[in-house]
């Protein structure tokens, strides 16, 4: 009989491993836990789990194409990425809940408590600051990684609208110039936001200049051919 030894973060991320090393489902799987490993403090320490898995004798093999693709089976990304900031918010001392929501393309945690506009900071820069550790502990080692936003008090829908005016506005102002203008230094997230609004507009091109996570954004109409 065919068996393999595999780790993950979980057993069940272990468990999806074997199953697509042989090639079969889960039901096909006899699974010896060796390890159940921890997940260490915000991911920090952390151990594997590990497993030994024999296909039965009665399994089918499975086709290629259906092997499942994503990372992290049974949503244990958006689990993952909700356990990491409850412990950042007990760190802080701060009293919240997270509420976890999740669609195709993203991982949505929303901050609830009677101090969460706190968590805010200038521009959103203190969401903007758990939401990158968040990511980058919960991806470093994911193929498949969904976007992981943070969220409290629908900052991030409000903020978005006054970006998408301010875009707008400063699209007109380039366009009547005829000149480039500059937008002071933003997060990756909202310049993504003026990039977005402003794509369909073919007299006019933006892109970022500057280096670290806070850069510029320019605002530029385009050339017109002679």
């Amino acid at each position: 009989m065919k068996s393999v030894e595999t780790e993950g973060k979980t057993i069940e991320e272990a468990i999806h491993k074997a199953c697509e090393e042989l090639t079969v489902s889960r039901e096909d799987l006899e699974v010896e836990v060796l390890s159940n490993g921890s997940s260490g403090f915000l991911g920090l320490g952390a151990k594997n789990a590990k497993i030994r898995a024999t296909v039965r004798e009665t399994a089918a093999p499975r086709s290629p194409e259906t092997r499942p693709s994503a990372a992290y089976p049974d949503n244990q990304a958006a689990e993952t990425a909700k356990k990491t900031l409850q412990d950042i918010l007990r760190l802080l001392e701060v009293e919240a809940t997270v509420d976890l929501k999740e669609d195709s393309e993203r991982i949505l945690l929303d901050i609830r408590g009677d101090g969460s506009g706190l968590l805010i900071g200038r521009k959103g820069q203190t969401l903007d600051a758990m939401e990158y550790l968040i990511n980058k502990i919960v991806h470093k080692d994911a193929e498949d990684k969904k976007r992981i936003v943070v969220d409290t008090e629908n900052y991030r829908f409000r903020r978005e609208d006054s970006l998408v005016k301010l875009a707008q506005r400063l699209g007109e102002k380039a366009k009547r110039l005829g000149r480039p203008v500059t937008i002071s230094p933003m997060s990756g997230h909202d310049r993504r936001i003026i990039h977005l609004a402003l794509q369909d507009d073919k007299t006019l091109r933006t892109w970022s200049t500057g280096t670290g996570l806070y850069r510029k954004l320019i605002i530029s109409p385009e050339k017109k051919s002679s």
